[in-house]
């Protein structure tokens, strides 16, 4: 509970201290205009039938006070919703930003375990409002306590039996709901692969990298069956919890229901006798309902933070993985020329695998040369590339660059060093300059450095057909864009690529989507490229 407010305070705690301010502001001023109800109504009371000529002075002071604080009351309520606004949307980036960031930081080799996607999809779900839930139930609960607290002072003055009547008709509704919030958590977690299958049928029958083949193969009823299959499970077990508790709700509302005819009995006995005025009785009587409401409103509160402080655990279940692969505290300057790569007796499995992907491995790259990585699928070639990335480490052996373990670079500088592009490259929906350079043309020699990798990746035909050439955006996601073809989508990629100033470079299968002119373009290309940089080119037996 505590991350959760310490999380709320980091991101906002201007807005935070107005939030609490504007509630213990709407928790004492209903009370106030409760005390001039009961003096308004004594007042009426006791010049009933007097006429308007004595009307008394301080009737209309008590109007005037009554209406001030209904008006101040909504006006403070205007200020605490705009106010909720922005904490709201603050916290949601900042939450946002923390399990991105959170994302990026951890090893490759998390997305190869299922239990970690189960996380991210918990934390994910709970991360939109969770935080800002526990804040307006910790704020609902001090509210409805500060309020119940004025209410405990009437009810106590006059009768005590009203108040006991009151706290034991709320015990079963808070047992109640402590026991709704486990079992829907329980549920929530138990369910969360299902969840995710879910949404992945959903993502088949959606998702336009799918639409080619969902639709040439007929797959559209067989996915939407699976979909329909698993949301009626789902759905069947949600409804069989919310059955049951609903019983247990219905026998709450019984119980409060006996409270409030016994509190009449309590009240009316001395309003008829003359032991209590209208004005007290009334005051009395509404005490009673707004108490009973305030101590609903705090049970609700407590079972609701117990609840929400289920759920943010996710949140912070997700937040507290580390990652494995991190910079070594003291890192080796990366060498201002690198002049070879060896891959040094490399045992590689990947997680959960009982096979070695590489097993002994050893290979050398020399700058001024080609290396391929040539072999059948399964090889483990892709894996090398990956491996020099540092995505993965290996589990014996090291990989070295002018002799030096890759381990003892920082991280950030060892990838800054190295340039690929993977044969399941990324189509990202950006224009096309931003597609090759990512904000990084900052003078005339970024622009040459951009038309040249443009050139080399055999690149400027597919920008000239392009409607506003480099500031054309790609894809069809967004408004304006313009679809390529895949041989296109690979030569922005490699563009991208050449434009680094990386000296290792890696290609894996960028042969795949050429025709015969490319190819001999791009085998020039090495050419070219090959007298300064180390170039590892991953391809299958026969190309």
């Amino acid at each position: 509970m505590l991350q959760a407010f310490r999380l709320i305070w980091q991101c906002d705690r201007k807005s935070l201290v107005f939030k609490v301010f504007y509630t213990v502001c709407t928790s004492l001023l209903p009370l106030a205009n409760l005390y001039i109800l009961k003096v308004l109504v004594d007042l009426v009371t006791s010049y009933a039938g007097s006429g308007f000529a004595e009307f008394p002075r301080m009737l209309i002071y008590c109007i005037l006070a009554f209406c001030g604080i209904t008006l101040l009351t909504r006006l403070i309520n205007v200020l605490s919703t705009v106010n909720n606004d922005i904490l709201t949307q603050k916290l949601i980036d900042y939450i946002n930003n923390l399990i991105q960031n959170q994302s990026v930081r951890l090893d490759l080799a998390y997305y190869d375990n299922p239990d970690y996607h189960d996380t991210f999809h918990r934390a994910q779900q709970e991360a939109a409002f969770r935080p800002i839930r526990i804040l307006e139930n910790f704020v609902s609960a001090l509210s409805s306590l500060i309020s119940l607290a004025g209410v405990g002072v009437m009810l106590l003055v006059s009768s005590w039996q009203v108040i006991v009547v009151m706290v034991v008709a709320v015990v079963p509704t808070f047992c109640v709901k402590l026991y709704k919030s486990r079992r829907i958590y329980r549920f929530r977690r138990e369910a969360t692969q299902t969840m995710r299958r879910s949404n992945y049928y959903g993502q088949l029958l959606s998702d336009r990298a799918y639409a080619k083949e969902v639709r040439s193969f007929g797959l559209a009823d067989y996915f939407r069956q699976c979909y329909v299959s698993i949301r009626r499970k789902l759905v069947s077990q949600l409804l069989a919890i919310s059955r049951r508790l609903a019983y247990f709700d219905a026998l709450t509302a019984v119980i409060e229901a006996v409270a409030l005819a016994l509190v009449l009995l309590f009240l009316v006995r001395p309003a008829v006798s003359g032991a209590l005025t209208i004005g007290t009785f009334v005051m009395l009587f509404e005490a009673f309902r707004r108490g009973q409401g305030y101590l609903n409103s705090l049970v609700s509160g407590v079972s609701g933070l117990y609840e929400h402080k289920l759920f943010i655990n996710n949140l912070f279940e997700f937040l507290k993985l580390e990652p494995s692969i991190t910079s070594p505290a003291n890192p080796v300057p990366f060498p201002e020329s690198v002049e070879e790569v060896l891959f040094d007796n490399i045992t590689f499995y990947y997680p959960e695998m009982k096979t070695p992907t590489l097993k002994a491995f050893s290979m050398r790259a020399r700058k001024g040369e080609v290396t391929y990585l040539e072999g059948e699928n399964g090889f483990g070639k892709t894996t090398l590339l990956k491996l020099l990335l540092r995505l993965y480490d290996p589990q014996e052996g090291a990989v070295r660059i002018n002799g030096i373990d890759i381990r003892q670079f920082d991280l950030g500088e060892l990838r800054h060093n190295i340039s690929a592009i993977f044969q399941d490259y990324v189509q990202f929906y950006f224009t096309a300059r931003e597609n090759i350079t990512f904000g990084e043309i900052n003078n005339a020699d970024d622009a040459q450095r951009l038309a040249e990798a443009i050139r080399l990746a055999d690149a400027e035909g597919v920008v000239a057909r392009l409607s506003k050439g480099l500031d054309t955006p790609l894809g069809r996601q967004f408004d304006h864009g313009e679809e390529l073809s895949m041989g296109q989508w690979q030569r922005i990629a490699l563009a991208r690529q050449l434009f680094s100033r990386a000296p290792i470079l890696l290609f894996d299968e960028p042969m795949a989507w050429m025709d015969s002119k490319a190819r001999a373009t791009f085998a020039s290309t090495l050419e070219t490229l090959r007298k300064d940089h180390i170039i590892l080119l991953v391809r299958h037996l026969g190309n």
